[in-house]
């Protein structure tokens, strides 16, 4: 197995799902991996340090300050030599903690210091997970190249439902597997390959302190950016204005209006093997941009706008081999706008969501269309996920002859 050998450090933090820790240990264990447990002092309220040393044969760490050897600085030790770092259950409080860069802890000490990539499966209350300042720091992290796991959908042990329950082992392990996988082979699916992708909104001036523009956050065209690179892709990211932090790794090109990401992509297209359009750009552009700021007057300000290049048309027509992935969100008739944009288009993939489910979340419900007819519906899943889902069918796509499953 392609765990097996890997030095993986489990931190699990103080929530009602840290019983589910245990058989991701169980599993990990299993597998072959060296797994290292730390766990914070509100998880040891949930689930004793024993049951983790009985099904890892090691020592639980717990402590940043006693150290287990003698000229051990065991945080340090940890970080260094770790494959993985899996933080599951991650709740609120030390999603926060992480955030802000603090090392109060054995786990936050552990995560500051390693250069190890770094996954965080959160698990609280749906209206915890859904509030301002928990999305906040998600972003933060996302930012920081941490990867988000879940949360699932579900019923919690408070009584609510909705998102927020840990994802369940086995797709842990799942994703943990495909990770060491991929890397073994040197991120097969789309290595090679270059990959354009745009992202977030494009803005249009009226004068020099006025634009128009639209609420893109670009979370799904970064996620996407970030899932190719992993993959193996040479990639290239045409982004509007955004608050994210660029993916590591990935060549990253800063656009404002549509008419230059439309000759940023236009001059780029050429040498793509497949460009990925999530950005949202605007169709329309005031005809005339005032030099001064336009001054308030009694009365209606009318103006006129103008339509901006049409990038994905464009593109559907000057392609040869490449691969051309659109995004289409709808506040009505999905299918039937998302069929007619992959057609009208020469589309080889859309992607169709809800407006409402998508502009500024971290979750994305979902719908593939194919250029041979087929579709492919996904539940509500983290953008992340979305992005990797997209990436597969990038990859399937590229090999001739091989058909994506309904």
């Amino acid at each position: 197995m392609a765990v097996s050998g890997k030095k993986i450090i489990l931190g699990v933090t103080g929530g009602i799902a840290a019983y589910k820790a245990a058989e991701m240990a169980s599993r990990l264990v299993r597998a072959g991996a060296e797994l290292h447990v730390v766990m914070t002092a509100a998880a040891k309220q949930f689930v004793g340090p024993a049951t983790f040393q009985g099904l890892t044969r090691r020592p639980v760490y717990e402590n940043v300050i006693i150290e287990e050897k003698e000229g051990q600085i065991a945080h340090i030790d940890l970080a260094d030599t770790a494959d993985l770092v899996l933080i599951a259950p991650a709740t609120a409080h030390t999603i926060a903690r992480l955030a802000q860069g603090l090392a109060d802890d054995m786990l936050t000490a552990v995560v500051l210091a390693t250069r190890a990539p770094v996954w965080v499966a959160p698990a609280m209350n749906v209206n915890m997970y859904h509030h301002p300042a928990v999305q906040k720091n998600i972003d933060t992290l996302a930012g920081y190249g941490y990867r988000l796991i879940g949360p699932g959908r579900g019923r919690l042990a408070c009584g609510w439902t909705g998102l927020g329950r840990l994802v369940e082992p086995d797709e842990l392990f799942q994703a943990v597997e495909t990770y060491f996988s991929e890397k073994e082979s040197g991120g097969a699916r789309l290595k090679g390959k270059k990959i354009i992708v745009t992202a977030g909104p494009t803005r249009e001036a009226l004068d020099p302190v006025r634009f128009f523009s639209n609420y893109s956050s670009g979370k799904m065209g970064y996620a996407i950016a970030e899932a190719a690179y992993r993959a193996g892709a040479e990639v290239t990211l045409i982004t509007g204005p955004t608050a994210l932090h660029p993916p590591f790794g990935v060549s990253v090109i800063r656009v404002e209006s549509a008419r230059e990401m439309f000759d940023a992509l236009t001059r780029r297209f050429s040498d793509a093997d497949a460009v990925v359009k999530a950005a949202a750009v605007a169709d329309y552009r005031p005809a005339e941009i005032s030099l001064g700021k336009i001054k308030k007057t009694e009365g209606p300000y009318v103006f006129k706008m103008v339509r901006n290049p049409d990038i994905l048309k464009t593109l559907g027509q000057r392609k040869t081999d490449q691969l051309l992935v659109g995004f289409a969100a709808e506040t009505d008739h999905l299918e039937e706008n998302a069929r007619k944009k992959l057609k009208d288009k020469h589309l080889d993939m859309l992607v169709a969501n809800k407006a409402e489910d998508s502009f500024g979340k971290n979750t994305n419900t979902v719908t593939f269309y194919f250029a041979d007819g087929k579709k492919q519906r996904f539940r509500e899943m983290p953008k992340q996920h979305v992005a990797e889902k997209i990436c597969e069918a990038l990859a399937r796509l590229m090999k001739v002859g091989e058909r994506f499953d309904r």
